[in-house]
């Protein structure tokens, strides 16, 4: 995390309904995305977690394997 990024609360989306408002996708296209492993996101008991740094460097990821597919 970078300095002006060091309040962890701010960072983190708790449960699939924050996620989803997120990425813009319904709860459960977030649900399909970790059942098949390909969404970052960690668990704290049965919740569900995801930083919001955590999923713009995996939408990054996923636009620059477009890009170079392309």
């Amino acid at each position: 995390m970078t300095p002006d990024n060091d309040n962890l609360a701010d960072d983190v989306l708790k449960g699939a309904n924050s996620i989803a408002a997120f990425l813009g996708e319904d709860r459960r296209a977030v649900f399909y995305q970790i059942s098949n492993g390909k969404l970052p996101h960690y668990r704290v008991g049965q919740n569900i977690r995801a930083r919001k740094s955590s999923l713009m460097a995996w939408i990054a990821a996923q636009e620059a394997g477009a890009r170079s597919a392309a």
